[in-house]
Formats: structure tokens, C-alpha cells, sequence
């Protein structure tokens, strides 16, 4: 009798030791993953939730948290959150499921568990609720310590410079072309090639970027897409309404069904957009022309074409006040504006490059310069790429894939040999 009560003392000590050494791991080293810059409602789509503390409502859904771990190793989960009501719930790390059982708490740290062999390079935290409702709220980060967090971790630390939104986002990617001349160069063209299944909401896919604006085409939601032309003003504002009259973007012509206004936010200036749902797998034109005026004025006009259409359509002509130059600065980009989307992975090729001078002579464009934008150069997602595919560039971000390219990469296609057949009198 009393060996078998020995032994049930024992035992209940065992375990009682196993589960304090657990929930009593050192925290002084954890790193602190906020939740409002690197963590995704999933069900049926990607939501924000996670922003104001409330994560998720049901079982159908998962609360996703990312980090890029420095090296393989054990994990050590806990989050900081507050419990309303004992549930359980389920956590996963590179699919290793865990339930834990949560007690009612007001918000502290609440050890979710330990995971041995987690690899270094992207994970995601995953909660869900088993079922009913969700217990936790006021969540507010993610900590992880142990063997895989020793060396430098990637996520978005803080919200410094409101990138917390920009971290949602992804980080942006471009592509620098190295003109092959000196002359004054009038006009700007290339092909742009969304691959099946890269067409995610929230995509710009920037085909003519220059000195004064960008051309490129987007996926604005599930039901629509736009061809966008876009030229900034001179003066340096967010707000459109505070630009002087004489430093407006003035518009001179638009095409059939394209919406023209002005944008603000990331400069200000005049925008025109072509509703039109492109398809992925086409590929699609796009010619930009800068001519300076003889009023210290510049004059960009936008042409798109369609495969299905084989035409060219005039998307507008904007002129461009204290401005008198051609076109200068060539580049294309990748960009997602869509926080919510920032979970997805998404491509784009660009290729058959050319430029056109003011003798009119066409020349090839062959190399470009890769890189980035801020939240990639803080080191907070580096889930982004570029490079060449046979006779194209491409571009890629978003999504937490682990390969990444390096800011600076040059690259190279072969040369392209056939200039642009282009009636450039019968342009509409």
C-alpha cells in the first residue's frame, strides 16, 4: 500500500516537473513576432483580423504567423494574449500538430510548446480552435526561443515607418534597365507575361516605369482588371488637393472606356486606367512616348495591346508642367497592394525589350540591375526574386518562399533581333 502510494506521489511529481520545466523555459531571449505585421487569418481567403487582437473566429480557420528562422533546431511557441474562456485549441509548425489545453487568463505569456527538429528558412505558427468559438484575444505576438531562433531571425520587427502595412504587402521588386545608348530616347516598349495561376488580387505588374510615371496592368479583385498609366506631378505631395495649378498633370487625350482622375499617397499626380480583363498566359504590349514641348513642358502618352483584340488602344496623354526632357529612368517592378495578400506568391516575365531615339533608330534592351524596396532592405521579408527564363526576365514575391536574390544581381537575356513592327503614325 504504501509502496503504491509512493510510487502515485512519484509519478504526479514527474509529471509535474516535466510540465514546469515546460512552461518555465528562460523568455529572457525570445524573440517577439508581432502579430499586426506578420500574421494571416486563413479559410476560404486571407484576411487582417489579426490587427486589432482578434484572430480568427471559428474552427474553419487558422491564425498563420511567419518568421524566417536562422538555423534547424528545437522551437520553444509561446504567445501573448488573453484567454476568455478555458477551450482547447491546435497548434502546427511545419506539420507537427500540438493540442493544448488553455485556461482562462487576462493577457500574459501562454506556453504553447516545443518542437525539436523545426528547419531553418521559412515557418508558420499556426493556431486554430478545435471547435466553437476562439478563446484568445488581445493577441499581440508570437515569442520563440530555443536552437532555431541563435543567429538572425527575419520578420517585420516594428511599425516604424507604418511598415506594418508595408510588411503585409511584401516586399516590392524591380527590374533597372541599362539603356544601350546615349541618345534622347522618345519611345519606350515591352511585353509583359502573366504565368498561369500568377495572377493574384492585388498584383501591379509594371511594365514601362520612367522618370515621371509607370504603365503596367493589375488584378484589382476576383472580377476585375486594369490597364494603369499614371505620370506624377513635379511637386512633391501626397495630397493632390494641395498642388499648384501650374504644376498640375494636365490631360490632352484619353481612350475609348478609360477612366482618368488623379492619385494620391505615394506622390500625386494625374492616373488613367483601362478596365480590361487580360488573360494569363498572353502576352501583352506596351508602348510609352516622351517628347519634350517648347513651353518647359513634357507630353507621355500610353498605348496597350491586346492579343485578343490585335490592335493597339490609346490609354492617354498627359502633360507634365516645369518638365523638358525625354524619356529617362527604364524599369519595371512587382508590387502587391493588397495586405491581404501578401500571403500569396505571385510572377511575372517581362521580355523583347526596345527603346526608340529621336533619330529612329530602335535598340535592344538585354540587362537589367535587380532590386528592392525598404522592406526588404530592412531585412523583413525576404521572400523576393529575379532573373531571366530563356529569353525574358521575371520578377517574384510575396508568399515566403525561402530562395531570395541578391540586391544588385545583374542580369542578362540574349539580345533580341526583331524591333517593334509599329505604325507609329496610325496610333489612335
Amino acid at each position: 500500500m504504501i509502496k503504491n502510494q509512493l510510487y502515485i506521489i512519484f509519478l504526479m511529481l514527474a509529471i509535474w516537473c516535466s510540465a514546469h520545466a515546460q512552461t518555465t523555459i528562460d523568455t529572457t531571449a525570445a524573440i517577439h513576432v508581432p502579430v499586426a505585421g506578420n500574421t494571416w487569418v486563413v479559410g476560404q481567403e486571407a484576411t487582417e483580423g489579426t490587427r486589432r487582437g482578434n484572430p480568427w473566429k471559428d474552427a474553419t480557420q487558422w491564425s498563420k504567423t511567419y518568421v524566417r528562422l536562422a538555423r534547424q533546431g528545437t522551437l520553444h511557441v509561446w504567445i501573448e494574449a488573453a484567454v476568455d474562456f478555458d477551450a482547447p485549441i491546435e497548434v502546427e509548425v511545419q506539420g507537427d500538430r500540438k493540442r493544448v489545453e488553455l485556461r482562462k487568463t487576462s493577457p500574459t505569456k501562454i506556453f504553447l510548446g516545443s518542437w525539436d527538429t523545426v528547419d531553418s528558412g521559412y515557418v508558420s505558427i499556426s493556431l486554430r480552435t478545435v471547435d466553437g468559438p476562439v478563446p484568445i484575444s488581445q493577441f499581440q505576438s508570437v515569442m520563440l526561443n530555443g536552437e532555431a531562433t541563435q543567429g538572425q531571425n527575419h520578420f517585420v520587427a516594428s511599425n516604424e515607418d507604418n511598415l506594418f502595412h508595408f510588411g503585409r504587402r511584401g516586399p516590392s521588386v524591380h527590374l533597372k534597365y541599362q539603356i544601350p545608348t546615349e541618345n534622347e530616347i522618345v519611345y519606350y516598349y515591352n511585353e509583359v507575361t502573366v504565368p498561369q495561376g500568377e495572377d493574384v488580387v492585388g498584383s501591379y505588374y509594371m511594365a514601362n516605369g520612367f522618370g515621371g510615371g509607370y504603365f503596367g496592368m493589375q488584378v484589382n479583385s476576383r472580377s476585375e482588371r486594369r490597364v494603369l498609366f499614371s505620370v506624377w506631378s513635379p511637386f512633391q505631395t501626397d495630397r493632390p488637393q494641395d498642388i499648384p495649378e501650374d504644376q498640375r498633370i494636365h490631360l490632352l487625350k484619353k481612350g475609348k472606356e478609360v477612366n482618368t482622375g488623379e492619385f494620391g499617397n505615394e506622390g500625386s499626380g494625374g492616373q488613367s486606367y483601362l478596365k480590361y480583363n487580360w488573360i494569363t498566359g498572353n502576352t501583352y504590349k506596351f508602348l510609352l512616348k516622351g517628347e519634350p514641348n517648347r513651353d518647359s513642358t513634357t507630353t507621355y502618352t500610353a498605348w496597350f495591346f491586346a492579343p485578343e483584340e490585335n490592335d493597339w488602344r490609346l490609354i492617354a496623354s498627359f502633360k507634365r508642367p516645369k518638365t523638358d526632357t525625354y524619356l529617362k529612368g527604364f524599369y519595371s517592378f512587382l508590387e502587391n497592394f493588397s495586405p491581404e495578400q501578401g500571403i500569396y506568391t505571385r510572377k511575372v516575365n517581362f521580355g523583347n525589350q526596345w527603346v526608340r531615339d529621336v533619330r529612329g533608330k530602335w535598340h535592344p534592351i538585354n540587362k537589367a540591375v535587380f532590386t528592392y524596396d525598404a522592406t526588404a532592405r530592412k531585412g523583413y521579408r525576404l521572400d523576393y526574386a529575379g532573373g531571366t527564363d530563356g529569353k525574358q526576365f521575371f520578377l517574384q514575391n510575396c508568399g515566403f518562399f525561402n530562395e531570395y536574390t541578391q540586391y544588385g544581381t545583374p542580369l542578362e537575356v540574349p539580345i533580341p533581333i526583331a524591333a517593334p513592327k509599329i505604325d507609329l503614325q496610325q496610333l489612335p
